[in-house]
């Protein structure tokens, strides 16, 4: 509107219409400077809540970029680690291979000397001659059983040891042990009770065969008077294979430290024919590798009973017992003639003359081939082998009783001497229906295994 033309209409109102136009006037003012007012306010509220969402951006950038470098340093970790652990697994399976090549460098000329030494014992005349003889056999065993023990710990924390899971009699391991423990048990006028059980097992046998020596020995070695009662029964779906001793016992607070490397007891330090304290370390490390129970009661002073716990497939197929003959020697290894086979040369010279102070008639040579003349001369099937596992330009024992078994018949009894312990080269033995036996040989355990031999093969067939 022209401002000539307000003025005229301002002029021509009332005052009452004048001060009317007033007030409308400030009500609209109002009413547009609280639209202003309102309109300020959310203005600042917008750029308030727009600060802290470019503040809470900023803290959580600064948040994700802190935890992906902490992850980063976690799987930099991680691959540490993993990297540690396989360094540590081929340093362990090197160390397994290392000492299980040392073993048998090793047991070669201990086995040479325990040999002599039994020889020079039997040709002893005065008792201290025969007592220091003694004692040097047993350091002699103490370095064999800590050599076995130490390979036997390095294949199990290696874990190496893959049972091989059979149904097979549980009588075969009572027989090995009976045969194996009784010269020893008589020695410390013990009696070693073995009672069949007539019981087919599921284990790995030569595994299972060594739980049980350890325990065995442990109860003979342990066992000042008494006895020793190993025997077996079935429970449901499992066996339970016990060994029971009248020896010194284990205190309860031992219990939880008995099966650790060195430990050896109060009461069996004690003893002067105490162990290295690692035949129980053993002992739980291969029942834990069969998935096997173990289950320990024992008093102090009175005696200890390890029960073995194994799955049982039932009762094994009876066998007719073989009928010896009734005008058998009683030292059957008189006059046998043995064929001996032996790369090492003090090993074969220590074995002959062993046999030969047992009267036995020695074919003896360091290869198969070399034993054709004396063969020929001879003039009959030997009675029994004895050849050593590891021999010269990559051969075995096992390939040379096969070869005297084509010549001689597959009934010719051998028993096959190795250092090296595996699981391999046991399979091996047993497949090609050998026996045996481990090196540093000890006499006594020979000359039973010899003895059993020869009276199963000139038992008449049933």
């Amino acid at each position: 509107m022209p401002d000539d033309l307000q003025d005229e209409q301002v002029d021509g109102l009332d005052p009452d219409g004048l001060e009317r136009r007033l007030e409308k006037l400030v009500k609209i003012n109002s009413v547009l400077m609280d639209r202003v007012e309102r309109s300020m306010d959310q203005q600042g509220n917008a750029f308030s809540l727009f600060q802290t969402a470019i503040g809470l951006d900023a803290k959580v950038r600064s948040r994700t970029e802190e935890l992906t470098a902490v992850l980063r340093r976690l799987e930099c970790s991680n691959e540490a680690l993993v990297e540690a652990k396989e360094e540590a697994e081929r340093a362990n399976l090197s160390k397994t291979r290392f000492l299980a090549a040392a073993s048998h460098d090793l047991l070669q000329p201990l086995n040479a000397a325990r040999l002599s030494i039994s020889v020079l014992s039997d040709m002893q005349e005065s008792d201290d001659a025969r007592r220091l003889a003694g004692r040097v056999d047993q350091s002699l065993q103490t370095i064999e059983d800590l050599i076995k023990t130490l390979l036997d710990i390095s294949k199990l924390d290696a874990g190496v040891v893959t049972p091989d899971y059979q149904s097979f009699p549980l009588d075969q391991v009572l027989s090995g042990l009976e045969a194996s423990f009784a010269p020893l048990a008589g020695a410390k006028q013990l009696k070693l009770e073995v009672r069949r059980s007539g019981l087919l097992v599921n284990s790995d046998p030569l595994l299972l065969q060594r739980v049980l020596q350890n325990l065995v020995s442990n109860a003979v070695r342990y066992t000042a008077q008494g006895g020793v009662v190993v025997g077996a029964r079935q429970r449901g779906t499992d066996c339970l294979i016990d060994v029971v001793d009248t020896g010194c016992g284990i205190s309860e607070s031992e219990r939880e430290t008995m099966f650790e490397e060195f430990y050896r007891g109060t009461a069996a330090a004690k003893s002067d024919h105490a162990g290295l304290g690692l035949g129980l370390s053993i002992v739980q490390r291969t029942v834990q590798a069969l998935g096997h129970g173990l289950e320990v009661t024992s008093t102090p002073g009175k005696g200890s009973t390890f029960r073995l716990i194994v799955a049982c497939d039932g009762a094994a197929p009876l066998v007719a017992p073989a009928q010896t003959k009734a005008h058998a020697d009683l030292d059957i290894t008189h006059g046998a003639a043995v064929v001996v086979i032996e790369n090492d040369r003090q090993v074969l010279e220590a074995t002959v003359r062993l046999l030969d102070n047992w009267s036995c008639r020695t074919l003896a040579a360091t290869r198969l081939e070399d034993l054709e003349p004396a063969l020929a001369a001879f003039g009959r099937p030997p009675d029994i082998a004895l050849v050593d596992y590891n021999l010269d330009e990559g051969r075995t024992g096992v390939d040379m009783v096969r070869a005297l078994r084509e010549r001689f018949g597959p009934e010719l009894p051998a028993i096959v001497v190795t250092g090296d312990r595996s699981h391999a080269v046991a399979a091996d033995v047993t497949a090609a229906q050998c026996e045996l036996l481990c090196k540093p040989t000890r006499p006594a355990e020979l000359r039973a295994l010899m003895t059993h031999l020869l009276r199963a093969a000139s038992a008449p067939a049933s």
